[in-house]
């Protein structure tokens, strides 16, 4: 006899691990799996070699712009605010081909299909989506990916390295039991240490679970980017924030730059690309000439944004990337979510972000309503129409031509219908997905 949803939720509620998974935050248990259609898994499965792709463009399209093959503003835009330093490790011969290992991109589900909001390479939620797979599975639930897809997938990032140092930050500290219970699964060779760790040896792999605007606070991080450098560990995601900015996504729609994505994506991926990816603008404050616009707005300046009426006001606003406001929702704005005061100064504050915190503006697709329902805290079953953003997490095993991404599997994250940002918040529902 199949269980009801209240029996359901409580078996999902009960497993979970004693330590919970994420630092001082909790989400809402859901009875069941989010169902897909067909063909959106389809799109999905093929998603990962598209974006990895993209990955590989990128990186080759910075790379000849710093080597004058392309034109240098490329490498300026993405390079400006970061230290010397760090770019100097981003152009290290030792790097020139590495790409991040964990790809998992923020898929908001609207009427019209998928629109990705951004890239992550430095994502949590490993260890939960695993933790929901095999949970969901234990339950008779076809989840993709599997049970262990997650598991395994992050496993083999690290090729046949003998020992795998994850490397946790305070400011990423809220991942950290996550990342201890999927150690934990994997065995000795996985260790889940503090930004102070300094064991690593010769023949380790280092997983850096920390951004790279945080080096200043993980004293042994160029110790090991040296040490990457000269391949006596394996380091990932490597230290180029590029693979950090969302700058590339208005790049993706630069028309001066098509050719060049046509030639290094081919024409199926590069339509694949821009299908999904909400037009995007590099909030660049310098002035257009008298009869210049910018394309689509049709604005010639970005201050006469703040005169759109809230209706022409669907856009996103939001830190591209090397910053404590660039992840987790922050630092994001919704012109038709605020009013005129404080869009104005949105945009105001955008503007003087630059050079030194570029931002970009994005057409806000508005994710479909999907049902849903959650257990509260006095054991009943709440209905809920909630908005969903899908998380599918990409395993890239393999090196140079034979690396391959792997579908490991797909959170998803239904917040209520009256939330317009959608993000891991305390009352959203979260749940894996099958088809």
């Amino acid at each position: 006899m199949a269980m009801t949803d209240l029996e359901r939720a409580r078996q999902v509620k009960a497993a979970l691990p004693s330590g919970g998974l994420f630092a001082g935050q909790n989400w809402r248990v859901g009875p069941q799996p989010l169902a897909l259609g067909a063909d959106l898994v389809r799109d999905l499965e093929m998603l990962g070699r598209v974006l990895l792709q993209f990955y590989r463009a990128s990186n080759l399209l910075y790379r000849r712009s710093v080597e004058g093959k392309m034109p240098g503003w490329i490498a300026t835009l993405l390079d400006q605010g970061k230290p010397a330093e760090l770019v100097a490790w981003q152009r290290n011969v030792g790097f020139k081909n590495d790409l991040p290992r964990v790809i998992r991109p923020d898929v908001l589900l609207t009427e019209g299909g998928m629109a990705i909001s951004e890239l992550d390479s430095v994502p949590g939620g490993i260890g939960l989506t695993h933790w929901l797979n095999a949970t969901y599975a234990g339950l008779g639930d076809p989840v993709l990916g599997g049970a262990d897809g997650m598991l395994r997938g992050f496993e083999s990032i690290f090729g046949a390295t003998a020992r795998v140092r994850v490397v946790v930050s305070e400011e990423s500290a809220s991942y950290r039991p996550e990342m201890e219970w999927l150690a934990g699964l994997l065995g000795d060779r996985f260790q889940v240490v503090g930004q102070d760790f300094d064991g690593v040896t010769d023949g380790d792999a280092v997983y850096r679970f920390f951004e790279l605007f945080d080096l200043e606070n993980v004293p042994r991080s160029k110790e090991w980017f040296a040490a990457a450098a000269e391949k006596k560990i394996r380091l990932t995601p490597p230290p180029k924030p590029l693979f950090e900015e969302k700058l590339w996504m208005g790049l993706l729609w630069n028309r001066n730059l098509r050719s060049f994505w046509r030639t290094e994506l081919g024409e199926g991926f590069l339509e694949r690309m821009l299908k999904v990816t909400p037009y995007t603008w590099v909030m660049d404050p310098e002035p257009l000439p008298p009869h210049g616009a910018y394309p689509g707005l049709e604005l010639t300046d970005w201050h006469q944004l703040k005169t759109l009426s809230q209706r022409d006001r669907d856009l996103i606003l939001k830190v591209s990337g090397f910053s404590s406001q660039a992840w987790g929702a922050r630092g994001v704005s919704l012109g038709s979510d605020l009013s005129a005061e404080d869009w104005g100064a949105a945009v105001d504050s955008a503007l003087a972000a630059w050079p030194s915190s570029p931002h970009v503006l994005q057409r806000y697709h508005k994710p479909r309503t999907v049902p849903t329902s959650w257990l509260d805290g006095a054991g009943v079953m709440v209905p809920m129409p909630g908005r969903v953003r899908l998380c599918p997490y990409y395993f890239v095993a393999g090196d140079g031509d034979s690396a391959r991404p792997k579908l490991g599997g797909v959170l998803a994250t239904i917040c209520p219908a009256d939330k317009k940002i959608i993000h891991g918040m305390t009352d959203a529902v979260l749940v894996p997905c099958v088809v």
